[in-house]
């Protein structure tokens, strides 16, 4: 005659995945995590497709700036640099007796570099600076064709050049050359290049 096992002692146990899992609460078997648990168990919502899942943060993204774009105080700082480098190109010419390409270069980069710095992307001011840029150059010239004049004939600079401009103009016209009108080419390539990158 046989004899039934007793039944355990203790009290009875529940399985929480009975019913889901038939090797659930089976010995060496990991317990099997509920669908749409995240890490540790925890139930997390699903976001839409492409958004961040909680526990992934991303790091914050600055907006981006606003364009610049002042076209009245691009073209003032542009204004403001064409007379001062007119008036140093004037200098060294006067001074050294030639007209030198790396000055007119200069001339064109401090145009180019104020009104794009100051004025931002304005599509006026690439424009602007090439006028400004052969305006500078040639006012630099005559600047130092009356310094040269001055010292030949005698006279002091301001009054060779503020009161026979007419005669600045016409010394300036018999010994301008090919070379004279490349320099303006360069300064105004170097200017609309330049005014186009700093306003990036």
């Amino acid at each position: 005659m046989s004899q039934s096992s007793p039944p355990p002692s203790g009290p009875p146990v529940d399985n929480p995945y009975a019913g889901e899992n038939p090797y659930a609460g089976q010995p060496g078997q990991p317990p099997v995590p509920q669908q749409g648990a995240g890490e540790a168990g925890f139930p997390q919502q699903a976001g839409p497709q492409g958004a961040p899942q909680p526990g992934f943060p991303m790091a914050p993204v600055a907006p981006a700036a606003p364009a610049r774009d002042n076209l009245v105080l691009g073209l003032a700082a542009a204004v403001g640099a064409a007379l001062v480098a007119a008036g140093v190109y004037g200098v060294i010419i006067g001074l050294t007796k030639h007209e030198i390409g790396w000055a007119a270069v200069g001339v064109g980069f401090l145009i180019g570099l104020a009104a794009g710095r100051f004025g931002g992307r304005n599509p006026i001011l690439p424009i602007a600076s090439v006028i400004l840029s052969v305006a500078s150059v040639y006012l630099g010239q005559l600047v130092g064709e009356a310094m040269i004049g001055a010292k030949e004939i005698g006279l002091s600079f301001n009054e060779l050049f503020f009161d026979h401009f007419s005669v600045v103009q016409e010394a300036w016209k018999a010994e301008a050359d090919p070379l004279t009108f490349v320099f303006f080419a360069i300064a105004a390539y170097v200017a609309f290049q330049g005014t186009r990158k700093a306003g990036q």
